[in-house]
């Protein structure tokens, strides 16, 4: 069985909005649905945890049966974190509760962002298919631009090898069990320091695989971002998962 935690307890200061940035309405539905109707199509996805604060949640489902979408893979809510692996985590304890006792439910899991509103049918399969053989799945975005590493911020220090340096997207797979204890082993500290769900895999010495990203599967971070996606939506529609 493949479990899916997807990350909705942002605020999104960056953004100087009321509404935190996951749950604004573009063509009708929340940015978070979009996901969630991916995800809740997919046939590989058995389970779906969200991270969200509780005043959001029963607007969330409210969205989803809104849509016409089957709530009954949405196995429930996890408490945000003061930091994005801290959700993480949450999300993790409550599916490891969740599935004391179900041999088939901790196969693998599934991390996403619902500000990354465009995730695709395809990208999760081909996360699942890269994870066999192998303990966790990147997608990953090659540099277009030279690559600088500036120790003090001020000054270069050295050029990187653009050919080696890659950009990390979501969504990320991983072996459920020994991701899980990864993050044990930093938990509760080492966690505050961590920027991108595979680094708690690399620490741990996980074998992970890089695979093509996607370039539409953007992070909503600016109202940049969310005119982009907006406007995405307003000349294709919204149709179905994609």
């Amino acid at each position: 069985m493949n479990a899916a935690i997807l990350l909705s307890g942002g605020i999104g200061h960056r953004m100087g909005l009321s509404v935190p940035k996951q749950y604004i309405r573009v063509s009708g539905q929340m940015l978070i649905t979009y996901c969630l109707e991916t995800m809740l199509c997919h046939p590989m996805i058995d389970a779906v945890q969200i991270v969200a604060e509780e005043e959001w949640r029963e607007a969330v489902l409210a969205d989803v049966r809104e849509r016409g979408l089957d709530t009954g893979k949405i196995r429930g809510f996890s408490v945000p974190g003061s930091e994005r692996q801290s959700s993480v985590f949450h999300g993790l304890r409550d599916l490891k509760a969740w599935g004391a006792g179900r041999e088939s439910l901790k196969d693998s899991v599934l991390i996403h962002d619902a500000v990354r509103p465009n995730l695709s049918a395809e990208q999760i399969t081909a996360c699942f298919a890269a994870l066999k053989g192998h303990e966790g799945v990147l997608p990953v975005l090659p540099m277009k631009d030279t690559v600088y590493l500036s120790s003090g911020g001020g000054r270069i220090s050295k050029l990187l090898e653009r050919e080696k340096v890659f950009a990390g997207q979501a969504p990320e797979v991983f072996d459920f069990e020994k991701y899980y204890e990864a993050n044990v082993r930093l938990f509760p500290d080492g966690l505050q320091k961590i920027r991108g769900s595979t680094e708690p895999a690399v620490l741990a010495g996980m074998d992970v695989v890089m695979i093509p990203g996607d370039e539409k599967n953007y992070k909503i971070t600016t109202k940049g971002d969310l005119e982009r996606f907006r406007k995405e939506k307003e000349e294709r529609g919204t149709g179905g998962a994609r």
